[in-house]
């Protein structure tokens, strides 16, 4: 089935690929792997079961961040000789906190096509489904040494948006006080084998983090919610706020007032109603 009136042209393509589940990959997806002259796969393994699940039958080689640097020469010889060569990782996205970078960079430095081809995400999944600010902030995943996530976390709560990591189940539930100390008055998604069968998403208050049942097994995508903002509440009526008052009196009931002058500004709904009787025994 060829879904793309145009030949594919010679390149370096970046293919996305399921993130669990296999029905996510793409028309597309399928189509520039069957025409490809050399595919490059982070874990040859992993990605076997797609291309037989798929009758993909290329030439495969694996492409993961130990040898990428040692593949480099030979398949940027290919892509001179105008051929097509596909990157997949494991999961999702290639380049996305997964081996590519390097040969991407070559290729732009030395002008040879890179072309995406779009799908799973386990990025784009997640801030899908959070509710949170679609201005995000991804950081990938997060450094091994304590220190040094106290230190990313204290920049990235200076940030106003949507915050998102990957990170294990273990290495979240000892990170757990580090994030309530950085980012308590936010809220938190913890998506869990996302598309997967056993897939979970949490969400809670990072207040209650700390009561948050989740699985030790899986992989996890993290999403911390933009800073709300929060509300000024006023402890005195002001001026204004009791000639508004004054007038309503004359008119509405306390209730319909505290209601409304409540809704109009934050302020404490016993100081208006106070003032409300006050008012009404001084007549």
């Amino acid at each position: 089935m060829n879904l793309n009136n145009n030949k594919f042209k010679p390149g370096l393509y970046c293919v996305a690929t399921p993130i669990g589940n296999m029905g996510d990959i793409s028309f597309r997806a399928i189509e520039i792997l069957k025409k490809s002259d050399l595919i490059l796969c982070e874990d040859t393994r992993v990605s076997r079961k797609i291309f037989q699940k798929f009758d993909i039958s290329k030439k495969i080689i694996s492409n993961h961040k130990f040898n990428e640097s040692k593949n480099l020469e030979k398949v940027i010889e290919i892509l001179k000789k105008n051929k097509i060569v596909s990157l997949v990782s494991d999961a999702g996205t290639p380049a996305v906190s997964d081996p590519g970078k390097i040969l991407i960079r070559e290729c732009a430095k030395i002008g040879i096509d890179i072309f995406p081809i779009p799908g799973p995400s386990a990025v784009s999944s997640a801030i899908s489904i959070s509710g949170f600010s679609d201005n995000f902030y991804f950081c990938g995943f997060l450094p091994e040494k304590a220190n040094q996530i106290k230190k990313l976390f204290k920049n990235l709560s200076l940030l106003e948006c949507s915050i998102i990591f990957f990170i294990s189940p273990n290495k979240l539930n000892k990170r757990i006080e580090d994030i309530k100390e950085f980012f308590l008055n936010r809220e938190i998604l913890i998506c869990r084998e996302i598309t997967k069968y056993h897939e979970e998403y949490i969400r809670s208050s990072v207040h209650e983090l700390s009561n948050v049942n989740f699985s030790r097994k899986g992989e996890i995508t993290v999403v911390i919610s933009e800073i709300k903002e929060e509300k000024i509440s006023f402890k005195e009526l002001e001026e204004s706020d009791k000639k508004k008052i004054n007038k309503l009196i004359k008119k509405m009931s306390i209730k319909d007032i505290v209601k409304k002058v409540s809704e109009d500004r934050d302020i404490s709904k016993k100081l208006i109603y106070n003032y409300c009787l006050e008012i009404r025994n001084e007549n």
